[in-house]
Order: structure tokens, then C-alpha cells, then sequence
């Protein structure tokens, strides 16, 4: 009966009750005879029936059916507050009782999933700001020990001074970084940071980012270069300080994580209407449970490694941001002690 109208529910109960004294009539019937008209063993279940039909029908409509459906209503108002008054009249000739049934059902299950999702978002800021928290004191904790080394006498000596000041323009730097980072990713999330689109050759830009790093790559004798078979230009539409942007840190981060003597390869492959760029190392690698969190921000595979070579732990996050900014994917492929493969695609222009 739980899906029931009231009006189902009132003829139910007064069917019931009719067959009821019908039945009790028949008894006495057989028992009494010549006391007993056969014509009030139609005529008083029909009565009952038609009485505690009303009765049934009035009481579920008035004291139950109403209310519910008066709860429903502004539940409903509530769900879509520009429902017209047809709509609202259809919705109460429906199956009331079922419809908030299923309504309270569907309600429960998205508040479920709305405080799923509220626990994790308040988890992620807490692990966030701990992060935050962390790498701005890092090289506030180090800017201290070098000025005040050099408050208490340092200073006075040409060979710690000069060191500690380096040191310590070291760490500002570093500082500086991870708050621009952070307006950036800030910008983009807040859809504040615009893209420029236009047409320009992907090759030519790789080339320049490559020539750029080269000075950067000299340190481990990495070798810089664009795949060989790449003879033709490309032509992609873009934001193209954001790609030069993508590509610089990614190719930064093949020499920062590889090897002495290593090598770092981009190549361009032509998908139908999208250009795939991929930055292949043969670095140290990065083990497979970490990859799912690799773009997050300040996520880190090896922290203390990761803060000794340098590096704000957003690059990837901020790398994340504009590719899908742009409408576009990113992969990732990587085995450790091999090497990694970072990819992203691009419209073609």
C-alpha cells in the first residue's frame, strides 16, 4: 500500500469493511432466518461502503494527503521556484504519497554525495593550507638564519657575508616564485587569468624553449632536442605565452628529476584535429601509485628531493590549469629507473 492515493486507500477501506458485514450479515442470515430481510444484506453493506468511503476519503485527504501535500508543494517551489500554477496543479493530482517517496529518496542520495563532497573539499583545503603553510616557511626559516648569522658578526667577514647574502637571495627568490604561482593558479580558478588565442607554428616554439634551457641542462650534460623526424611546421591555435609556459616546466622538470649525461626528446604527432606534443626523459622516473596526484597542487613524489632541487611543488598544478583551460587533455606515462613521458594536445589552427 505504500504507493497508494488516498482515494485507492478510502475505496481499499471501504471495500474491506463492505465484504465485512456482508459476511456478517450472511451469518445471521443463516442463523436468524425469520428475523432477517434478505434485501439488508444488499442494502446495509452498500450504505457502509458509500459512507465509509467519504469518511475514509475525507479523513486521508484532510488530515494526511493534505499536509503531505502542502510539504510537497513547497519542496517543490523550492526545487523550481518559477513552477507554474499548471505544472503545480498536475503535480498535485499525481501520486502524491509515492512521488515524496521517491523525491525524499533522491534528495537523501544527492545530500549523501553533497557531504561526500564536503568532506573532501574541507580535506583538501586543510591539506592545502598545511602545504602552503609549510613551503612559505621553509625559506622564511631560511632567510632568518642567514640575516641574523649575519646581524650577529657575519657580516664583518667578506667570505660568510657575500655567501649568506646569495644564500639569502636564493630563498627570496624562491619565495617570490611560490607566491606568483599562487596568484596565478588563483587567476585561472577564478577565471580571472584570460587566454590570447592565435595561430603560430608549435615547432618554432619548442625550438626557442629548448635553446633557452640549454644553459639550464649544461650542469648534467643533459641533451636537449626535438625529434628528428619532425621536418614540417605545425600549426596550432593557442594561448601561446601559456604553451611556452607548459613546455617550459616541463622540460625544466626532465632535467631537474634526470639523469647525468640524459637525454630529453619532444616530439609532435599529428591526431586528426589535434597536435600532440609529448617531453620524453630518461630520468629517474616516478613510481605508478603516485601518478593520479601528480598535478596537484604541491604534491610532491620525493619532498625533501623535490625542495633540495628547487621548484615551488604548483608547476604541474598551474600546467594542469591552462591545458584544461584550453579544452584540452593531458597524459602521463612513467616507470621508474626508465624514464617518464609527459603529453598534452592542442588544437590545430
Amino acid at each position: 500500500m505504500k504507493n497508494l492515493t488516498p482515494r485507492q486507500v478510502a475505496l481499499s477501506a471501504s471495500g474491506g469493511l463492505a465484504l465485512f458485514l456482508l459476511f456478517l450479515l450472511f451469518v445471521f442470515y443463516f442463523l436468524l432466518p425469520g428475523n432477517f430481510h434478505y434485501a439488508l444484506i444488499i442494502l446495509i453493506p452498500a450504505c457502509a461502503f458509500f459512507i465509509s468511503y467519504f469518511l475514509f476519503f475525507f479523513a486521508m485527504e484532510k488530515f494526511i494527503a493534505g499536509k503531505i501535500k502542502l510539504i510537497y508543494k513547497n519542496l517543490y517551489n523550492l526545487k523550481t521556484p518559477r513552477m507554474n500554477e499548471e505544472s503545480g496543479k498536475e503535480m498535485m493530482n499525481k501520486d502524491i504519497i509515492g512521488q515524496v517517496e521517491r523525491d525524499m529518496l533522491d534528495w537523501t542520495n544527492r545530500q549523501s554525495e553533497e557531504i561526500k563532497t564536503l568532506k573532501e573539499v574541507s580535506d583538501y583545503r586543510k591539506e592545502f593550507l598545511g602545504n602552503v603553510s609549510h613551503e612559505l616557511k621553509t625559506p622564511i626559516f631560511n632567510i632568518q638564519g642567514y640575516l641574523h648569522t649575519l646581524i650577529d658578526g657575519g657580516i664583518d667577514d667578506q667570505e660568510i657575508n657575500k655567501r649568506y647574502l646569495i644564500k639569502a637571495s636564493d630563498n627570496l627568490e624562491r619565495l617570490n616564485n611560490i607566491v606568483q604561482d599562487l596568484e596565478v593558479i588563483s587567476q585561472i580558478e577564478t577565471n580571472e587569468l584570460t587566454l590570447d588565442y592565435s595561430r603560430f607554428n608549435i615547432v618554432d616554439l619548442i625550438k626557442d624553449v629548448l635553446n633557452d634551457l640549454e644553459l639550464k641542462a649544461e650542469p648534467k650534460a643533459i641533451t636537449l632536442k626535438l625529434d628528428d623526424s619532425i621536418t614540417q611546421p605545425m600549426f596550432v591555435r593557442a594561448d601561446r605565452e601559456r604553451i611556452r609556459q607548459v613546455l617550459v616546466n616541463f622540460i625544466s622538470n626532465s632535467i631537474r628529476y634526470g639523469k647525468q649525461s640524459g637525454n630529453t626528446t619532444v616530439s609532435i604527432f599529428d591526431v586528426d584535429e589535434k597536435a600532440l606534443i609529448e617531453i620524453a626523459d630518461n630520468g629517474i622516473g616516478i613510481p605508478e601509485q603516485h601518478l593520479p596526484r601528480l598535478f596537484e597542487r604541491f604534491y610532491r613524489v620525493d619532498k625533501s628531493r623535490s625542495r633540495e632541487l628547487g621548484g615551488t611543488g604548483l608547476g604541474l598544478s598551474i600546467v594542469k590549469h591552462i591545458i584544461e583551460g584550453h579544452g584540452q587533455t593531458l597524459t602521463v606515462r612513467s616507470t621508474p629507473g626508465v624514464g617518464s613521458t609527459f603529453g598534452f594536445t592542442l588544437a590545430k589552427g
